[in-house]
């Protein structure tokens, strides 16, 4: 008896948007402010005196074991700190709480200062952070807050610790040259990216109607409104009806995604490279891939669909319209995993919550098209392949190539923290494997448990295998330390060429004479009398490999970039920590308060601030005054279009 695994999706689902809702959402209001002062004590000893205003009407917890109240808890992720038991000198309060059903609590209210001793083992560091957490209660209000306090051991570090971000001669509406570039072709950019996205979004609607979760409802839908019609007219408008409310269901979704875009801007971003959900993706395709392999089922909650298929049965247009969301419930097994891979592919890239739309509403109209189509001419349902194991034969193929992209996921993640697991040839090799797997599958020498064991193989399917095994055959020289390795047909797929298990000169991209830090790339600029190339970029940005390896590789763009350009490349998704005493609070143009603890979360804002754009791939040129020489470009396909836009920052400079 097969496994039937329910909640999943929706448990995923919720914890993607309460999450990232609460990063979403969060603002600067803590209950308590806190001051510091520092005095040391001896060598490697020092105290740090920590004095709280707690807001009015508030009151913070003393520790109450019996309550499970664990007080004020102050700790370091630090290891070379060693803290000693705080001193708390404030008047404490006994009242008669409301949260605790009027039960007598000891409570601190108005200030507080807290006394902490602390011994560095090793060197004394510049800085280090403090985290204080604690409880709060007001009326029947209860809280808890986690504060993040910076000590600043020294002063030289203190007064270098913010990083420029805004630079004032970047003009980014008045560049010295605009190159016949305006802000329309990058429109047009826009404009291909999202229909290329629609038509990624149908084809994958497409390949979700040859499922075994969907393909079978097609004439049995299709034949009852016609035959519950009262006329052919009405048989074929409720049909209409029908397929037009699966297309707006699978709008509907997107629309949320919209409204957490406009509340940060760089949301989607942070969720298509957050390493937690990559990673939680990784495991949710392994997990798919499983079920497709028929080691168990995937099923929402019956709730859920019979929910839906009980209002179904209206007669009216609110029935068509639940008919239509019943089918994309119950086909969720099948659908969840190209809908997850449409999402993830949409949030990576530029366009964010309207590419997710587009992808959507391509990937709803392709399965509306056929209970339409099917309803006005009904005798094509005559052609239909009758259902089979041909179905099971997709279900299978689908499991391999969520296994392929699960570690898609799984290299994002490890890129951004930089873990090293994942380098280019183990992630291709990995794919080697798996081409291999479906091969041999398609080829009848793997079979799973639905597959009849003495099943025929079709012409067709040995077709496909061919070419699968094709594919795997291209992917073999990417293992490879040879010219060869640059596989451009599936470039921005793997991690990039400098991200090699084999010993690299340079870990800039191609090799060129780069840096990965603004000011450090101007000073070298500075020092050759060389126009800065910006590149933002990103570790999981697809569009931003493609550049890299089919236009930046070739001869003449790679020469004019190498001789006459110093390119900095920054890295918006990178998760490392920034040094502590370089870790700052930046007020945006808006101004919002941002927190600035990653090189990621510096390059992000420097982009934004300068260029009014949070796109990956963007390109900007400027001089060794900071001014900029021509209007930034994103992504550009077209070697010769992007030759040319080097060539006009390069004279533009080479004017001054």
């Amino acid at each position: 008896m097969k496994n039937k695994i329910a909640f999943f999706q929706v448990l995923l689902c919720t914890l993607t948007f309460v999450f990232f809702g609460l990063q979403a959402f969060a603002q600067d209001s803590s209950v308590v402010k806190w001051t510091q002062q520092i005095k040391k004590i001896k060598k490697n000893q020092i105290e740090v005196t920590l004095k709280g205003i707690i807001s009015k009407d508030w009151h913070l917890y003393k520790a109450d074991a019996d309550e499970g109240l664990s007080g004020i808890l102050i700790s370091s992720k630090e290891s070379y700190a060693k803290l000693q038991i705080p001193q708390i000198n404030a008047p404490e309060k006994k009242i008669n709480d409301k949260v605790f059903e009027g039960a007598e609590k000891m409570v601190y209210e108005n200030e507080i200062e807290i006394i902490q001793k602390l011994e560095f083992t090793g060197k004394q560091p510049e800085a280090f952070k403090l985290i204080i957490a604690y409880e709060l209660g007001k009326d029947l209000d209860f809280i808890t807050e986690e504060h993040q306090e910076k000590i600043i051991l020294n002063n030289s570090a203190n007064q270098q610790s913010q990083a420029r971000v805004l630079i004032p001669t970047i003009d980014v509406q008045h560049p010295k040259n605009n190159c016949g570039i305006t802000s329309t072709s990058n429109n047009d950019t826009k404009s291909k990216s999202l229909s290329s996205l629609f038509l990624i979004g149908f084809l994958g609607g497409l390949i979700a109607l040859l499922t075994p979760c969907v393909f079978p409802m097609i004439p049995l839908t299709v034949s009852f409104f016609t035959k519950k019609a009262s006329s052919k007219k009405s048989g074929i408008v409720n049909a209409f009806l029908y397929g037009f409310f699966i297309f707006i269901i699978y709008i509907l979704l997107s629309l949320p995604f919209h409204f957490l875009d406009s509340v940060n801007p760089e949301f989607l971003n942070n969720i298509s490279t957050n390493v937690y959900l990559n990673v939680l993706f990784f495991v949710i395709f392994i997990f798919f891939a499983l079920s497709f392999f028929g080691f168990y089922e995937i099923t929402l909650p019956a709730s859920l669909s019979s929910g839906a298929d009980s209002k179904a049965g209206a007669g009216n247009i609110f029935g068509i319209f639940f008919m239509a969301l019943t089918l994309a419930l119950v086909s969720f097994s099948c659908t969840g995993p190209i809908l997850g891979s449409l999402l993830a592919g949409s949030l990576a890239s530029d366009g964010g919550a309207m590419q997710l739309t587009f992808g959507m509403g391509g990937f709803g109209l392709a399965l509306a098209l056929p209970f339409a189509l099917f309803a006005l001419f009904p005798n094509w349902l005559q052609s239909l392949p009758k259902s089979g194991g041909w179905l099971n034969t997709v279900k299978v193929v689908l499991g391999f190539l969520e296994l392929a992209l699960a570690f898609k996921f799984l290299s994002n993640a490890d890129m951004v923290k930089h873990w090293g697991l994942l380098k280019r040839e183990i992630f291709i090799g990995i794919w080697i494997l798996v081409g291999i797997g479906l091969s041999l599958y398609l080829f009848g020498k793997i079979r799973f448990s639905h597959d009849s064991p003495n099943q025929k193989i079709p012409l067709s399917r040995k077709l496909l295998a061919s070419v699968v095994l094709l594919a795997t055959l291209y992917l073999i020289p990417g293992v490879t330390n040879t010219s060869y390795a640059n596989l451009k047909l599936i470039s921005g797929f793997p991690p990039p060429l400098y991200y090699s298990v084999y010993q690299k000169e340079s870990d800039c991209v191609l090799g060129l004479h780069c840096s990965k830090n603004y000011e450090e790339g101007l000073k070298m600029a500075k020092a050759e009398n060389k126009p800065l190339l910006i590149d933002f970029t990103g570790y999981a940005c697809v569009n931003c490999r493609r550049m890299e390896e089919n236009v930046w590789s070739e001869p003449d763009v790679y020469k004019l970039m190498s001789e006459k350009f110093v390119v900095v490349s920054l890295y918006v998704d990178d998760k490392k920590a920034l040094p502590v005493s370089q870790q700052f609070i930046y007020k945006t143009k808006e101004g919002a308060n941002k927190e600035i603890n990653t090189y990621g979360d510096l390059w992000a804002t420097f982009e934004t601030e300068n260029f009014a754009n949070n796109a990956q791939p963007l390109y900007a040129i400027i001089d060794t005054n900071e001014v900029l020489l021509n209007s930034p470009v994103g992504y550009t396909p077209d070697k010769n279009e992007y030759l040319r836009w080097l060539n006009c920052g390069l004279n533009t400079f080479q004017k001054k």
